[in-house]
């Protein structure tokens, strides 16, 4: 197999190879005209702002419900006892996603399930859904959902029966 310069393919390639290892080697040192809008004040590594900070706390379903993207800015969902605050995921778990209906709520039956009907939802102002009904495939995917949880989203706190606070 020969390498026949005289090819119009072969030598754009060539000269492309060419042009790339010029660049490499002798790389451009002119500066910029103007220094770029975004470090004319300095540089630094602290972000514009900080996120509220978010305490670890009892949460009722009660209290738990104003927390649903609507009533409140902060999105928290409960699975099986432990709140995340989700509200990172908005478009997933805010008023008009996907998961919307999970949004202040406990979650876990719907997760345990893979259903987003509202019939999956315990009444906030009911007991806390026991989950004694759930088959071991089921508990299993819940548990996954937990795990995905824990590593995307703050866990904040834990849920509570109604009079436990």
């Amino acid at each position: 197999m020969t390498f026949d310069i005289g090819t119009p393919v072969n030598t754009a390639l060539f000269v492309f190879i060419l042009y790339s290892v010029q660049r490499i080697v002798f790389p451009s040192t002119s500066r910029p005209k103007e220094i770029p809008h975004e470090f004319r004040s300095g540089y630094s590594w602290l972000p514009k702002s900080h996120t509220p900070t978010v305490l670890f706390k009892s949460y009722t379903p009660k209290t738990l419900m104003p927390f649903n993207g609507i009533d409140n800015e902060r999105i928290l969902l409960a699975i099986n006892g432990t709140v995340f605050d989700v509200t990172a995921g908005r478009n997933f778990y805010g008023p008009n996603g996907m998961y919307g209906n999970f949004a202040g709520r406990d979650a876990s039956r719907g997760m345990a399930k893979q259903s987003f009907d509202v019939e999956m939802l315990t009444p906030v102002d009911q007991p806390l859904d026991k989950l004694t009904d759930l088959q071991p495939d089921e508990i299993e995917n819940m548990k996954g959902w937990i795990e995905h949880f824990s590593n995307k989203y703050i866990v904040c706190g834990k849920l509570v029966e109604n009079d436990a606070i």
